[in-house]
């Protein structure tokens, strides 16, 4: 990646008008974050103990709680260092690595997201045939494309943004180093570059979006054509709890990236729930509230008591 900046580190000045709140935020996003890592590790846990488990939807349940794991991993534990008083300096290739990884854990979730509605469109539309059309080898296929997709986006998108010379200032208005910010810091024209990266930005999310409402249009008029009540119930169960988790991800990137007048305060809060709230909410959502997760999870409750006993 060509470097033909003078600046050799970047201050995040963290989230706009919260001066004086630092304490009380550091304890609420602190909180956010535990949380969040013991939750999915506790899905992690739940699903590789239990041979029950080991179906294509819970494949890419374990995927996505690694997801949920590293993704506010990027951004939280800077955060929260200069929320404690620290130093609020990144180093210009922490400042690369960030923008990087946010935006391929977050390209990759996106995928994910569709590959899991594309799943469960197999599952209710063509159940007979399940097994054979999501094989491992198709399942190990196209968990490896979330995440190689997910590369080329993010390779793309920072190699876009750090292209750009930058020679001061080099104060960030925000508390991470993402791409609208990035480019109010360069100096040239980037007025190209903006529009290149909001039509990548959008259109990928877009599409994606677009196929996961043709799944589930596919997905309702199967389940409409149950005759079991019961049926009906628990598929629309599954199906409720993807949607909400997908309106949870998705909303925050229309808002962001595709508002006409960037407000930095509105950004910075609906950032932080999608970099910490929603990683959070995820196991509540996808599987806690699933029965066969908390049988598995009670198990091993058990054989932890039986070993410390």
């Amino acid at each position: 990646m060509r470097n033909l900046s003078v600046v050799t580190e970047f201050i995040l000045l963290g989230i706009p008008h919260t001066e004086g709140l630092e304490t009380m935020l550091l304890v609420l996003f602190l909180s956010f974050y535990i949380f969040t890592l013991l939750g999915n590790l506790l899905i992690l846990l739940a699903i590789i103990s239990s041979a029950q488990l080991h179906t294509p939807m819970y494949f890419f349940l374990c995927k996505l709680s690694v997801c949920d794991i590293f993704f506010p991993s990027v951004s939280s534990p800077k955060m929260l260092f200069y929320l404690s008083g620290n130093s609020q300096a990144i180093s210009y290739a922490g400042c690369v690595s960030q923008l990087f990884f946010y935006h391929f854990l977050g390209c990759t979730e996106c995928f994910l997201y569709t590959v899991m509605a594309y799943d469960r469109f197999v599952a209710i539309c063509y159940p007979l045939r399940y097994s054979i059309i999501m094989s491992h080898r198709v399942c190990a296929i196209l968990a490896t494309g979330t995440s190689f997709f997910g590369c080329v986006q993010a390779t793309f998108l920072t190699t876009l943004t750090f292209q750009l010379p930058y020679c001061g200032p080099n104060e960030v208005d925000y508390y991470f180093c993402d791409i609208p910010v990035m480019l109010k810091l360069a100096c040239a024209d980037t007025s190209a570059l903006e529009m290149v990266g909001f039509i990548s930005v959008g259109l990928m999310p877009l599409s994606c979006f677009l196929l996961i409402l043709t799944s589930y249009s596919c997905i309702v008029c199967s389940i409409l054509q149950i005759q079991s009540i019961d049926g009906r119930l628990r598929a629309f169960s599954t199906c409720s709890a993807h949607l909400t988790a997908i309106l949870l991800s998705f909303m925050p990137v229309v808002l962001i990236y595709l508002q006409p007048t960037p407000n930095p305060w509105l950004n910075a809060a609906v950032q932080i729930l999608n970099n910490l709230v929603t990683p959070m909410l995820n196991p509540l959502i996808y599987s806690l509230r699933n029965k066969e997760v908390k049988f598995s999870l009670r198990k091993c409750h058990s054989k932890w008591l039986s070993f410390l006993r």
